[in-house]
Order: C-alpha cells, then structure tokens, then sequence
C-alpha cells in the first residue's frame, strides 16, 4: 500500500517525510511520476500566504502540501510530468488572481523537481533547488 500523509499536521516534519516516501513508492512500485513543486513569497508577504492557502484548498485528493513557513511550500503533485505540473501551478496562479483581484500582484517563486521511476528523491537533494531562486528579503 502507497502511503498517504493527507491526515497529518501540514506542518509536521514527518508529513514532509511522507511526502518523500509516497513519491518514492509511486515511482517505485508503479512506475508513476510525481513532481514536487516549491513555492516560495517574500518574508511577511501575506498575499503569498492566501495562495498557498487557495493551493492547498484546490488540490486534488492524491496531491499534497507540506507547509515550511507561512510564506513557503513544498507541494506533491502525484502522477504527473514536470510540464503538467508548472501548467498546474500557473493555472491555480491565474484563478488566484482572477477570483481574488489585488493592486499589488503575486511576487512568488515557482521550482519543480521530477521524481521518476529509478530516482529515488530525498528532501536533501530536493528542497535547495525547489528554493534556490526564491524571492527574498522582508515584504
């Protein structure tokens, strides 16, 4: 059976640690690829915030997000390429801004990493790329 840390505190990091373990054994035991999508706002930047929130609402049963810090996010898209899941993101981006308009727009930072059939992923290997372009610094 796939784990599934859907239950979990979102902020625990052993859900993180699920995430990682449900990517490997859909890779592994099904030859299905996921993706792990970071998504990253400015320090204190509460409109980051609300779209983080807006993904984890929108996400699909088998999707998961582990929340870093208010501002951050690791999310699992389950059975998808790479490509789909930035059309993913930039899709959930344009309903945030069309459902929510604001004068100030969305400044986050968007990173994916593929996790395929063969390649085990490990949150050290993932996480500094899913946040190395990351915009920083305090809103």
């Amino acid at each position: 059976m796939i784990p599934n840390p859907g239950t979990e505190d979102r902020s625990d990091p052993r859900h993180l640690r699920g995430l990682f373990d449900r990517a490997n054994a859909l890779a592994e035991g099904h030859g299905v690829n996921s993706v792990f999508v970071g998504v990253a706002g400015r320090e204190g930047d509460t409109l980051a915030s609300d779209f983080i929130d807006f993904v984890e609402a929108e996400l699909r049963v088998e999707d998961q997000i582990f929340r870093l810090l208010r501002e951050r996010a690791v999310v699992l898209l389950a059975d998808v390429r790479e490509e789909a899941g930035r059309a993913v993101v930039e899709r959930l981006r344009e309903d945030f801004a069309h459902r929510f308009p604001t004068v100030k727009e969305l400044e986050i930072g968007v990173a994916t990493y593929e996790v395929l059939p063969g390649r085990q992923a490990s949150a050290k290997d993932v996480l500094p790329g899913l946040f190395r372009d990351a915009p920083r610094g305090r809103c």
